[in-house]
């Protein structure tokens, strides 16, 4: 007997001590961290640090820039300067947070902590995963040699978005060739864009009668919601912009000016493009360290509550933005809706108040410019695929008065409203004109 309580005593003081050892020695604790300095880290740290002061809100960002990216379809048609894209992060970074400028290498939501790449381990009482997505320019072959040189550009790379408009420029006839990935994307009308910006570049230039416009795309139709895609084909018809759907891009032959596309329509068919120019949207998907984590849902991205935004398993955990599991499109425009809703959950946690949880609605916004002055303001939830249109009138409609909104106006909004946590979206707009809108099938 004596014996066996000996063993039970001594297997139960390794147990003990191999649990507390699995606790991990935190360098650093704050009440709410935030992984990411992009819009959503920076609209919701920039409210929680106002409302909890100095020492409480900490934000982990490695990048000592900031990009407003929705203005690089612009910076590669001309009609932007690069520079009024960018400012130092530490310029944005809300003044009651402490920035932690490193990398995320791993979560342990278990003990409430991260682990960062200098190997410090960051505490938390709740933590906003705002990380963004990574873009994989390594999954199609021979992409990143060739990038930035001899016509192969991609506005989704702040160097060689620079370089866009000059080769448009530089174009003299040929085939122009402009992809989408297969992928979930940021912006995912971004690729749509360049296409009819470019193709009415060769028509100032003069050079589009020697021109094939070719638009290869992942998709099964040039836009994911009908109300909007409709008339965006016809438009793409009526400018003989050539639409080739179900095409995956695997390979860049730069030598022979030369892309692989994979025919999904023809059971993954291979085929080879001619190119003189050619714009290429790449694969993304969720960054690595979340997608090896246990936030992780089965497709990598950070599994929370469509409505909430809370993590369905670690209720103190909230996602926002392009790494989050919601099933709505990666842009700006949705991350102001969803940051409102984060907050509004994320505060009655931090003050103990038992409140309705606020619910996001899906709304998103993809601004399609379709020309210089023309502009096809989509807005809809990426929920229902219905629109939830700002304004009170026909938003399917080509606009030079929304392309001045998107072009000037928007980015006013966003460094000054939607960074420093004041704006949330136009839902309070949308309501506002309610009583006028006409209403429309």
């Amino acid at each position: 007997m004596l014996a066996a309580r000996k063993q039970f005593f001594d297997i139960s003081k390794r147990t003990f001590a191999t649990a507390t050892s699995e606790v991990p020695k935190v360098d650093q604790k704050f009440r709410v961290v935030v992984v990411g300095g992009g819009p959503g880290g920076l609209s919701v740290s920039s409210t929680i640090s106002k409302l909890l002061g100095k020492n409480q809100v900490a934000v982990i960002e490695p990048s000592n820039k900031h990009y407003y990216q929705p203005l690089w379809t612009y910076v590669g048609g001309g009609l932007k300067d690069f520079n009024e894209s960018v400012k130092p992060m530490a310029q944005v970074m809300p003044t009651n947070a402490e920035w932690i400028q490193d990398k995320v290498t791993s979560f342990d939501p278990d003990n409430n902590t991260v682990k960062l790449s200098d190997g410090q381990t960051v505490g938390y009482d709740y933590l906003v995963v705002a990380a963004g997505i990574q873009i994989n320019w390594d999954n199609i072959k021979g992409l990143k040699e060739a990038l930035g040189k001899d016509g192969v550009t991609s506005n989704y790379d702040a160097d060689s978005v620079q370089k866009t408009y000059k080769f448009l420029q530089e174009f003299k006839g040929g085939n122009a060739l402009f992809t989408f990935p297969t992928t979930p994307l940021k912006c995912p009308g971004a690729p749509t864009k360049i296409t009819f910006l470019a193709e009415e570049i060769f028509r100032l230039n003069g050079v589009r009668d020697k021109t094939n416009v070719i638009y290869n795309h992942g998709g099964a139709k040039i836009f994911g919601v009908d109300y909007y895609g409709l008339t965006l084909q016809k438009l793409a018809n009526e400018r003989n912009i050539k639409t080739n759907f179900l095409h995956e891009l695997v390979e860049i032959n730069a030598d022979n000016h030369q892309a692989v596309f994979k025919d999904n329509s023809k059971n993954g068919e291979l085929k080879t493009f001619e190119y003189d120019f050619i714009h290429v949207a790449p694969p993304q998907g969720p960054p690595k360290f979340i997608k090896e984590s246990k936030l992780a849902d089965a497709a990598g991205w950070v599994d929370v509550n469509k409505d909430t935004l809370r993590h369905n398993k670690y209720k103190n955990v909230f996602a926002l933005g392009d790494c989050s599991s919601l099933p709505t499109s990666k842009t700006a425009a949705a991350i102001t809706g969803e940051s409102g809703v984060v907050k509004h959950n994320l505060i009655a946690d931090l003050q103990g108040k038992k409140v309705e949880q606020a619910a996001y609605d899906g709304y998103t916004s993809c601004p399609l410019i379709v020309g210089r002055d023309e502009l096809i303001l989509a807005e809809f939830s990426g929920y229902t695929g219905k629109p939830l249109e700002t304004f009170p009138v026909d938003q399917r409609t080509i606009s030079k008065t929304a392309q001045f909104l998107n072009k000037e106006v928007i980015p006013l909004i966003y460094w000054n409203g939607l960074l420093p946590g004041t704006w949330v979206g136009p839902t309070a707009v949308r309501k506002a004109f309610d009583i006028v809108r006409p209403k429309r099938d």
